[in-house]
């Protein structure tokens, strides 16, 4: 089956360029989001690129609890506080982003959350793996190894003993 220890290897230079990438496919599709919803935290770095890149100044924040670890993750994944209102967005065009669609779980959440609520919703990842759930609209490249990302591949600086960041209880 392969090496269970292999990684798909992503630095910044890397993510410059994959994202940029992702950004002219919305563009060359002539899709133009009023809004780009990133799900914290993997996709708040291309939420933020890809709102430079296509020029959407609205960029909003849905944070979901799913991954725990390196191959460890709740149940199911739950939206933290505070929830995104979407009342005046019920014109509006959304691009979900994201770092990764893995199980597809956390993409899933959100897309469903946004259904009905706005006219229409998209969505954007730099890596989908084969076994997601969602299928979406616009992905850099997929594979099915566990991402090293640059933001997520070196422990954190603080004891998270003492970080102000708490895993979920099952």
């Amino acid at each position: 089956m392969g090496d269970p220890t292999a990684r798909e290897e992503m630095d910044w230079a890397l993510y410059g360029r994959g994202v940029r990438e992702l950004a002219q496919m919305v563009a060359g599709d002539g899709y133009r989001p009023d809004m780009i919803l990133a799900i914290a935290r993997g996709g708040l770095f291309c939420a933020g690129s890809l709102g430079y890149a296509l020029s959407v100044k609205n960029v909003y924040v849905m944070n979901c609890e799913y991954y725990t670890g390196v191959g460890e993750r709740l149940e199911v994944p739950v939206v933290l506080p505070p929830q995104l209102d979407l009342v005046d967005h019920r014109r509006s065009k959304i691009l979900i982003a994201d770092d990764v669609a893995d199980t597809g779980h956390t993409l899933k959440l959100v897309r469903d959350y946004c259904l009905d609520e706005v006219a229409e919703v998209r969505s954007a990842v730099l890596y989908e793996k084969s076994h997601s759930l969602v299928k979406c609209d616009y992905v850099w490249r997929r594979t099915d190894l566990w991402i090293n990302f640059p933001w997520s591949t070196l422990p954190p600086v603080v004891d998270l003993a003492e970080a102000s960041y708490q895993v979920l209880d099952a």
